[in-house]
């Protein structure tokens, strides 16, 4: 019998991110079961976000496992696909992720920093605190779908602009369900106080994200 030579391929560096994100979500089963199994059904229930706002909020474990792991999911999917609309290897320029990364965290922190400013401001500490933590749980929900679609685009259908565009639906789709209910626990406050929503709108959510925006493209 002659020996079969077999090439072995490295683990490249976006495995290697996957296989972390992967640790991470196994630590957050291990450590915190039941919020894990909550949070997987938020969607179609909101038991998570009743039982876990008041444990610290933004400071919860799992909560910060959970936003760990939606940043690096996130990034990697929008890396993956500017190379994919601008015909690059997937490997190419893997230095724009990291540019990524920053950009999301900054996005996240000022905007975060800026609501908290805001209940500070008009005395409303507990309702802005509730209201971050709700909107950046959904946030941190669309790291699952990201994951999916990272893994789908790199080995299953690589190049496939319909995952891509399939994921950014979805996306779309579960912070469009995260404000919606947000709107309606908060509804008579909102009613009552439509300018400095409309206000709260301009400047904390569409303006961040039209930045962010701007600093991705260049």
């Amino acid at each position: 019998m002659s020996p079969i030579y077999r090439s072995i391929t490295y683990l490249d560096w976006m495995t290697l991110i996957l296989l972390f994100c992967l640790v991470l979500l196994v630590l957050g089963k291990y450590l915190f079961k039941t919020s894990f199994f909550n949070f997987i059904i938020l969607p179609f229930n909101n038991k998570y976000i009743t039982l876990n706002k008041k444990k610290g909020k933004l400071f919860y474990g799992f909560h910060l496992i959970m936003s760990i792991f939606q940043i690096a999911n996130l990034s990697l999917f929008l890396f993956i696909s500017r190379n994919i609309f601008f015909d690059q290897p997937l490997t190419t320029s893997p230095e724009f992720y990291v540019v990524v990364i920053m950009g999301i965290l900054v996005f996240l922190l000022v905007k975060t920093i800026l609501q908290v400013g805001n209940g500070y401001f008009f005395e409303n500490n507990e309702l802005m605190t509730d209201i971050i933590f709700e909107k950046l749980t959904y946030f941190n929900y669309g790291g699952l779908i990201a994951f999916l679609g990272n893994v789908l685009v790199i080995y299953v259908f690589p190049g496939d602009k319909s995952i891509i565009y399939l994921i950014f639906l979805l996306l779309i789709g579960i912070n469009g369900i995260g404000i919606i209910k947000i709107l309606r626990t908060h509804q008579k406050l909102i009613i009552g106080n439509t300018f400095y929503f409309i206000l709260y709108l301009c400047t904390l959510e569409i303006s961040p994200i039209a930045v962010l925006v701007s600093y991705l493209n260049s």
